[in-house]
């Protein structure tokens, strides 16, 4: 029996989800796949159905952004579950190489792989920063530790994912994981990467540029004002705010932040000592970061 599934949640993209079905459906691996259909209007869920009948249909009645990624997940019997966005495609054994190496560390909540950008397949900007984490972690670790996760390229121990709850419904979409990836940290677990689990990525052209930069914004300074202290949560404000272009979307972007300010002040928990330890750590990769800029 299979130890791992697979989770991909969709919207809009019927071609590209097609062929991250074909090609996820033909891996050695044989993890079952739950896919999530944001209620897309140009007929994806119907042609999933059609073409990939032994595929699991999870079919919303609107677009829930990340939060349809916990509703799959409600369907999944296997130990660990890996998420798959429609223009993401795990490698050959790359969903193996996951498994074992959260079987033989049960104190690892996840382990996120390595991203090749097609058609170069070259390596995703954000590799030196996941490579080169200043995160301190136990000896154990067989990676480098993580503060932060990318969901399509991270398989998850189900009991972990659960115990925080899942993708905030919250934020919805754009940066989702980080907030997801403190609050493990924050109940103990570890995060780490993997460079010898690949997933390739085609970047899809069917996106909203400037609405995902404004979601990415927002829930960047929502996670900073939910998790961390005062004094690091005003710095690294600072710090986005100056790396936000000086236009209408950074400003709709942070008046969006600033009206969520009644439920975050409510819902606030700050991440315990040695988490904002690691957090402090981060900080100068992401302030020279060149993966972390809100363009578009």
């Amino acid at each position: 029996m299979s130890r791992v599934s697979v989770v991909m949640i969709t919207y809009n993209r019927r071609d590209e989800a097609l062929r991250t079905l074909d090609a996820m459906t033909s891996l050695p691996d044989a993890a079952p796949i739950v896919v999530a259909d944001n209620a897309s209007t140009d007929g994806t869920a119907e042609a999933v159905a059609a073409l990939f009948p032994h595929v699991s249909l999870l079919r919303c009645d609107r677009n829930l952004g990340a939060l349809a990624r916990n509703l799959a997940v409600r369907q999944i019997r296997t130990p660990y579950v890996a998420f798959c966005d429609d223009d993401t495609r795990w490698q050959p054994g790359a969903l193996t190489r996951a498994v074992d190496v959260l079987d033989v560390h049960p104190g690892l909540a996840s382990v996120t792989g390595r991203c090749l950008v097609e058609p170069d397949l070259v390596e995703d900007p954000i590799t030196p920063e996941l490579r080169d984490s200043p995160v301190r972690g136990p000896d154990w670790l067989p990676g480098p530790a993580l503060l932060g996760v990318l969901a399509g390229l991270t398989t998850f121990r189900l009991d972990a994912f659960r115990q925080v709850g899942g993708f905030s419904s919250r934020l919805w979409l754009g940066g989702e994981e980080e907030l997801l990836a403190l609050d493990l940290a924050a109940h103990g677990w570890w995060m780490c990467w993997d460079p010898d689990i690949v997933i390739h990525h085609a970047p899809s052209p069917l996106r909203e540029p400037t609405r995902r930069r404004q979601l990415g914004i927002r829930n960047t300074l929502w996670t900073l004002w939910l998790r961390r202290p005062v004094s690091s949560a005003a710095r690294r404000t600072r710090d986005v705010l100056r790396s936000a272009p000086r236009d209408t979307a950074t400003v709709r972007a942070v008046a969006e932040a600033v009206r969520g300010l009644p439920w975050v002040l409510a819902e606030r928990r700050v991440v315990p000592a040695d988490v904002e330890e690691g957090l402090r750590a981060l900080e100068h990769s992401q302030r020279h970061s060149t993966a972390r800029r809100y363009v578009g």
